[in-house]
Protein backbone atom coordinates (compact mmCIF):
# COMPACT_ATOMS: atom_id res chain seq x y z
CA UNK A 1 0.00 0.00 0.00
CA UNK A 2 1.54 3.46 -0.83
CA UNK A 3 1.30 6.31 0.71
CA UNK A 4 -1.37 8.33 -0.55
CA UNK A 5 -3.83 5.81 -0.03
CA UNK A 6 -2.58 4.94 3.65
CA UNK A 7 -3.56 8.79 4.42
CA UNK A 8 -6.72 8.11 2.30
CA UNK A 9 -7.86 5.02 4.68
CA UNK A 10 -6.96 7.25 7.41
CA UNK A 11 -9.38 10.27 7.03
CA UNK A 12 -12.03 7.80 5.93
CA UNK A 13 -11.60 6.04 9.20
CA UNK A 14 -11.49 9.39 11.32
CA UNK A 15 -14.79 10.72 9.63
CA UNK A 16 -16.20 7.08 10.63
CA UNK A 17 -15.57 7.65 13.92
CA UNK A 18 -16.43 11.28 14.22
CA UNK A 19 -19.88 10.09 12.61
CA UNK A 20 -20.55 7.56 15.10
CA UNK A 21 -19.42 9.61 17.90
CA UNK A 22 -22.48 12.48 16.53
CA UNK A 23 -24.67 9.68 16.72
CA UNK A 24 -24.27 7.94 20.22
CA UNK A 25 -23.44 11.64 21.76
CA UNK A 26 -25.80 14.42 20.18
CA UNK A 27 -24.71 17.15 22.63
CA UNK A 28 -21.20 16.51 22.26
CA UNK A 29 -20.90 19.39 19.57
CA UNK A 30 -23.16 21.29 20.88
CA UNK A 31 -22.26 25.12 21.58
CA UNK A 32 -21.42 25.58 24.81
CA UNK A 33 -22.11 29.30 24.27
CA UNK A 34 -25.75 29.05 23.45
CA UNK A 35 -28.37 31.16 25.10
CA UNK A 36 -29.88 29.28 27.93
CA UNK A 37 -26.01 29.05 29.54
CA UNK A 38 -24.28 32.50 28.24
CA UNK A 39 -24.24 34.83 31.27
CA UNK A 40 -26.79 37.95 31.46
CA UNK A 41 -25.76 41.09 30.59
CA UNK A 42 -26.03 44.83 33.59
CA UNK A 43 -24.76 48.16 32.73
CA UNK A 44 -25.81 52.11 34.21
CA UNK A 45 -27.58 53.84 31.30
CA UNK A 46 -27.11 57.07 33.36
CA UNK A 47 -27.49 58.28 36.89
CA UNK A 48 -29.47 61.31 37.85
CA UNK A 49 -28.87 63.13 41.10
CA UNK A 50 -31.24 65.37 42.88
CA UNK A 51 -31.31 67.46 46.21
CA UNK A 52 -33.31 65.95 49.00
CA UNK A 53 -34.08 67.03 52.49
CA UNK A 54 -31.42 69.76 52.87
CA UNK A 55 -30.54 70.77 56.40
CA UNK A 56 -28.08 73.15 58.22
CA UNK A 57 -24.67 71.87 57.51
CA UNK A 58 -25.67 68.82 55.50
CA UNK A 59 -27.64 67.59 52.68
CA UNK A 60 -29.25 64.16 50.85
CA UNK A 61 -28.28 63.55 47.67
CA UNK A 62 -30.98 61.19 45.96
CA UNK A 63 -29.43 59.04 42.88
CA UNK A 64 -31.49 57.43 40.52
CA UNK A 65 -29.79 54.66 38.33
CA UNK A 66 -31.31 53.31 35.67
CA UNK A 67 -29.48 49.76 34.81
CA UNK A 68 -30.15 48.04 31.55
CA UNK A 69 -30.73 44.07 31.15
CA UNK A 70 -29.98 42.01 28.04
CA UNK A 71 -29.92 38.15 28.05
CA UNK A 72 -30.42 35.84 31.30
CA UNK A 73 -31.86 36.76 34.97
CA UNK A 74 -28.38 38.37 36.97
CA UNK A 75 -28.61 37.08 40.19
CA UNK A 76 -27.63 38.82 43.38
CA UNK A 77 -27.09 42.25 42.03
CA UNK A 78 -26.23 45.42 44.24
CA UNK A 79 -25.60 48.85 43.61
CA UNK A 80 -22.83 51.06 45.51
CA UNK A 81 -22.65 54.52 45.74
CA UNK A 82 -19.63 56.69 47.11
CA UNK A 83 -19.47 60.16 47.94
CA UNK A 84 -15.68 61.62 47.76
CA UNK A 85 -14.44 65.20 48.29
CA UNK A 86 -13.55 66.21 45.19
CA UNK A 87 -10.50 68.69 47.12
CA UNK A 88 -9.52 65.91 49.70
CA UNK A 89 -10.17 62.80 48.31
CA UNK A 90 -11.64 61.53 51.35
CA UNK A 91 -14.30 58.92 51.30
CA UNK A 92 -17.53 61.42 53.16
CA UNK A 93 -20.48 58.80 52.84
CA UNK A 94 -21.04 54.83 51.13
CA UNK A 95 -24.40 53.72 50.38
CA UNK A 96 -25.17 49.90 49.06
CA UNK A 97 -28.60 49.06 47.46
CA UNK A 98 -29.59 45.14 47.30
CA UNK A 99 -31.36 44.95 43.99
CA UNK A 100 -31.42 41.25 43.69
CA UNK A 101 -32.39 39.49 40.44
CA UNK A 102 -32.59 41.10 37.71
CA UNK A 103 -34.60 39.82 34.64
CA UNK A 104 -37.08 40.63 32.24
CA UNK A 105 -35.02 42.42 29.84
CA UNK A 106 -35.50 46.33 29.26
CA UNK A 107 -34.65 49.02 31.74
CA UNK A 108 -35.31 50.11 35.66
CA UNK A 109 -34.04 52.47 37.78
CA UNK A 110 -32.60 51.91 41.12
CA UNK A 111 -32.83 54.67 43.98
CA UNK A 112 -30.38 55.89 46.23
CA UNK A 113 -28.68 58.35 48.52
CA UNK A 114 -25.99 59.96 50.05
CA UNK A 115 -25.11 62.23 53.17
CA UNK A 116 -22.74 64.96 52.09
CA UNK A 117 -21.59 68.34 54.08
CA UNK A 118 -22.97 71.25 52.23
CA UNK A 119 -19.55 72.75 51.83
CA UNK A 120 -17.54 72.27 48.74
CA UNK A 121 -17.92 69.61 45.57
CA UNK A 122 -17.99 65.92 45.42
CA UNK A 123 -17.55 62.55 42.85
CA UNK A 124 -20.40 59.98 43.17
CA UNK A 125 -18.95 56.81 42.00
CA UNK A 126 -21.34 54.15 41.63
CA UNK A 127 -20.81 50.61 40.92
CA UNK A 128 -22.72 47.58 40.19
CA UNK A 129 -22.07 44.15 41.37
CA UNK A 130 -23.38 40.66 40.94
CA UNK A 131 -22.54 37.68 42.86
CA UNK A 132 -19.56 40.05 44.33
CA UNK A 133 -18.07 40.93 40.76
CA UNK A 134 -17.88 44.32 39.46
CA UNK A 135 -19.67 44.57 35.99
CA UNK A 136 -20.01 48.34 35.40
CA UNK A 137 -19.78 51.63 37.09
CA UNK A 138 -20.02 55.11 36.63
CA UNK A 139 -18.24 58.33 37.72
CA UNK A 140 -20.68 61.46 38.58
CA UNK A 141 -19.32 65.33 40.14
CA UNK A 142 -21.43 67.15 42.15
CA UNK A 143 -20.84 70.81 43.37
CA UNK A 144 -22.26 74.42 44.73
CA UNK A 145 -24.47 72.51 47.15
CA UNK A 146 -24.08 75.82 49.47
CA UNK A 147 -26.28 77.84 47.02
CA UNK A 148 -29.18 75.01 48.25
CA UNK A 149 -31.63 76.34 51.01
CA UNK A 150 -32.24 74.95 53.90
CA UNK A 151 -35.37 73.34 54.42
CA UNK A 152 -36.06 75.22 58.00
CA UNK A 153 -35.37 78.50 55.60
CA UNK A 154 -37.21 77.81 52.68
CA UNK A 155 -40.10 80.29 51.66
CA UNK A 156 -41.17 81.16 48.63
CA UNK A 157 -41.75 85.24 50.30
CA UNK A 158 -38.73 87.79 50.18
CA UNK A 159 -37.99 91.25 49.48
CA UNK A 160 -38.46 92.55 46.57
CA UNK A 161 -35.61 92.81 44.27
CA UNK A 162 -36.95 95.65 41.84
CA UNK A 163 -34.55 98.26 39.22
CA UNK A 164 -36.77 101.16 39.50
CA UNK A 165 -39.34 100.44 42.50
CA UNK A 166 -37.45 100.60 45.52
CA UNK A 167 -37.11 97.92 48.42
CA UNK A 168 -36.26 99.96 51.47
CA UNK A 169 -38.38 103.57 51.26
CA UNK A 170 -37.46 106.00 54.26
CA UNK A 171 -38.87 109.40 54.79
CA UNK A 172 -39.65 111.41 57.88
CA UNK A 173 -42.88 111.54 59.62
CA UNK A 174 -41.87 113.98 62.20
CA UNK A 175 -38.34 115.80 63.06
CA UNK A 176 -36.99 118.58 66.00
CA UNK A 177 -33.46 120.16 65.96
CA UNK A 178 -32.57 116.43 68.08
CA UNK A 179 -34.74 113.45 67.26
CA UNK A 180 -36.37 112.41 64.01
CA UNK A 181 -39.32 110.08 63.28
CA UNK A 182 -38.76 107.85 60.17
CA UNK A 183 -41.33 105.75 58.08
CA UNK A 184 -39.87 102.64 56.55
CA UNK A 185 -41.83 100.77 53.95
CA UNK A 186 -39.93 97.47 52.37
CA UNK A 187 -41.44 95.77 49.81
CA UNK A 188 -42.86 91.97 49.91
CA UNK A 189 -43.20 89.45 47.12
CA UNK A 190 -44.47 86.24 47.00
CA UNK A 191 -42.54 84.25 44.16
CA UNK A 192 -44.40 80.88 45.09
CA UNK A 193 -48.14 79.16 43.76
CA UNK A 194 -49.92 79.42 47.32
CA UNK A 195 -50.73 81.99 50.01
CA UNK A 196 -47.69 82.59 52.26
CA UNK A 197 -47.85 81.90 55.94
CA UNK A 198 -47.44 84.88 58.40
CA UNK A 199 -44.26 86.07 59.09
CA UNK A 200 -42.09 88.71 61.25
CA UNK A 201 -40.59 91.86 59.62
CA UNK A 202 -37.80 93.12 61.90
CA UNK A 203 -36.21 96.69 61.41
CA UNK A 204 -32.78 98.36 62.90
CA UNK A 205 -31.46 101.27 62.34
CA UNK A 206 -27.43 101.76 62.40
CA UNK A 207 -25.74 105.13 63.12
CA UNK A 208 -23.15 105.36 60.21
CA UNK A 209 -19.93 106.29 61.99
CA UNK A 210 -20.00 104.39 64.81
CA UNK A 211 -22.43 101.30 63.89
CA UNK A 212 -24.60 101.54 67.29
CA UNK A 213 -28.80 100.87 66.52
CA UNK A 214 -29.98 103.42 67.55
CA UNK A 215 -33.11 102.33 67.12
CA UNK A 216 -35.46 98.90 65.96
CA UNK A 217 -38.93 98.10 65.21
CA UNK A 218 -40.63 95.01 64.33
CA UNK A 219 -43.91 94.44 62.10
CA UNK A 220 -46.39 91.58 60.84
CA UNK A 221 -45.99 90.37 57.45
CA UNK A 222 -49.82 88.96 56.88
CA UNK A 223 -50.23 86.16 53.98
CA UNK A 224 -49.23 87.26 50.92
CA UNK A 225 -51.12 85.78 47.59
CA UNK A 226 -48.96 84.29 44.94
CA UNK A 227 -47.03 86.21 42.97
CA UNK A 228 -48.35 89.26 44.65
CA UNK A 229 -45.93 92.18 46.39
CA UNK A 230 -47.13 93.87 49.74
CA UNK A 231 -45.67 97.14 51.77
CA UNK A 232 -45.22 97.09 55.39
CA UNK A 233 -44.17 100.00 56.80
CA UNK A 234 -42.39 100.53 60.51
CA UNK A 235 -41.49 103.73 62.70
CA UNK A 236 -38.81 104.49 64.37
CA UNK A 237 -37.64 107.41 66.14
CA UNK A 238 -33.80 108.20 65.90
CA UNK A 239 -31.31 111.29 66.47
CA UNK A 240 -31.69 113.88 63.81
CA UNK A 241 -28.04 114.94 61.84
CA UNK A 242 -26.72 111.90 61.27
CA UNK A 243 -26.70 108.59 58.59
CA UNK A 244 -27.72 105.50 58.95
CA UNK A 245 -28.51 102.16 57.58
CA UNK A 246 -31.61 100.75 57.33
CA UNK A 247 -31.23 96.67 58.16
CA UNK A 248 -34.58 94.62 57.12
CA UNK A 249 -34.89 90.99 57.85
CA UNK A 250 -37.67 88.33 57.25
CA UNK A 251 -37.97 85.82 60.24
CA UNK A 252 -40.00 82.47 60.69
CA UNK A 253 -40.16 80.93 64.12
CA UNK A 254 -36.80 83.20 64.78
CA UNK A 255 -35.24 81.57 61.26
CA UNK A 256 -33.62 84.55 58.89
CA UNK A 257 -35.71 84.10 55.48
CA UNK A 258 -34.29 87.11 53.88
CA UNK A 259 -32.51 90.24 54.46
CA UNK A 260 -32.37 93.56 52.81
CA UNK A 261 -30.21 97.07 53.50
CA UNK A 262 -31.37 100.60 52.67
CA UNK A 263 -30.11 103.76 54.07
CA UNK A 264 -31.50 107.40 55.94
CA UNK A 265 -29.16 110.08 55.30
CA UNK A 266 -30.15 113.14 57.36
CA UNK A 267 -27.13 114.66 57.66
CA UNK A 268 -26.58 117.18 54.99
CA UNK A 269 -22.64 117.83 54.74
CA UNK A 270 -22.16 113.62 54.15
CA UNK A 271 -24.11 110.82 52.50
CA UNK A 272 -23.72 106.82 52.53
CA UNK A 273 -24.77 104.60 49.94
CA UNK A 274 -26.50 100.92 50.77
CA UNK A 275 -24.73 97.89 49.10
CA UNK A 276 -20.86 98.77 49.59
CA UNK A 277 -19.10 96.36 47.98
CA UNK A 278 -15.14 96.40 49.08
CA UNK A 279 -12.76 95.24 46.06
CA UNK A 280 -10.65 91.91 47.47
CA UNK A 281 -6.87 92.18 46.12
CA UNK A 282 -5.44 88.73 46.29
CA UNK A 283 -1.68 88.80 48.09
CA UNK A 284 0.75 87.94 45.50
CA UNK A 285 4.65 87.98 46.52
CA UNK A 286 5.59 89.18 43.07
CA UNK A 287 4.17 93.22 43.78
CA UNK A 288 6.61 92.73 46.68
CA UNK A 289 10.07 91.56 44.57
CA UNK A 290 12.76 93.64 43.80
CA UNK A 291 16.07 93.15 42.66
CA UNK A 292 18.47 94.33 45.75
CA UNK A 293 22.19 95.11 45.64
CA UNK A 294 24.51 93.23 48.48
CA UNK A 295 23.81 95.83 50.95
CA UNK A 296 20.34 94.88 50.82
CA UNK A 297 18.98 97.99 48.71
CA UNK A 298 17.36 98.22 45.85
CA UNK A 299 19.92 98.90 42.57
CA UNK A 300 19.01 101.85 40.51
CA UNK A 301 18.31 100.63 37.20
CA UNK A 302 21.44 100.89 34.36
CA UNK A 303 21.10 103.82 32.08
CA UNK A 304 20.86 103.65 28.24
CA UNK A 305 24.86 103.79 27.74
CA UNK A 306 27.15 102.04 30.23
CA UNK A 307 25.78 103.17 33.39
CA UNK A 308 28.31 105.61 34.81
CA UNK A 309 25.60 107.04 37.51
CA UNK A 310 26.63 106.28 40.98
CA UNK A 311 24.88 105.44 44.10
CA UNK A 312 25.98 108.70 45.99
CA UNK A 313 24.91 110.92 42.92
CA UNK A 314 22.49 114.03 43.72
CA UNK A 315 19.49 114.22 41.95
CA UNK A 316 19.08 117.62 39.81
CA UNK A 317 21.57 119.18 37.19
CA UNK A 318 23.76 116.42 35.48
CA UNK A 319 26.81 116.85 33.81
CA UNK A 320 25.68 117.84 30.58
CA UNK A 321 23.33 120.77 32.31
CA UNK A 322 26.23 122.14 34.04
CA UNK A 323 28.14 122.22 30.62
CA UNK A 324 25.29 124.33 28.63
CA UNK A 325 25.23 126.44 31.81
CA UNK A 326 29.10 127.43 31.51
CA UNK A 327 28.73 127.82 27.85
CA UNK A 328 25.95 130.57 27.96
CA UNK A 329 27.75 132.33 31.19
CA UNK A 330 30.73 132.33 28.39
CA UNK A 331 28.73 133.72 25.93
CA UNK A 332 26.85 136.50 28.26
CA UNK A 333 30.45 137.66 29.52
CA UNK A 334 32.00 137.79 25.48
CA UNK A 335 28.12 140.00 24.80
CA UNK A 336 29.33 142.42 27.95
CA UNK A 337 32.60 143.45 26.84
Amino acid sequence: MDTRTALLAAAVALLFVTAIGAVAAPDALADPRSDDERPGHVRIVDTVVSPGEVRGETAELRLGVDLRHRGPPVENVTVRHRAIGAESGLLVDETTVDVGEVDGGGERTINGSVDVERAGGYRIETVVFADGERRTSQTTRVSGLSALTPEYADSPVGFTDGRVWPTVAVSVSEADSETATLSVSLSVTNRGDEASDPLELRVLMRQAESNVVAADAAETVGSVRPGRTDTVTVTATVPANYNYYVDGALWSDDVLIDETQGVANLNPRETISADETVEEVEFAVEDFERDAGEDGVAERPESGNDGGGTDDSTPGFGPVVALIALASAALVARRRR
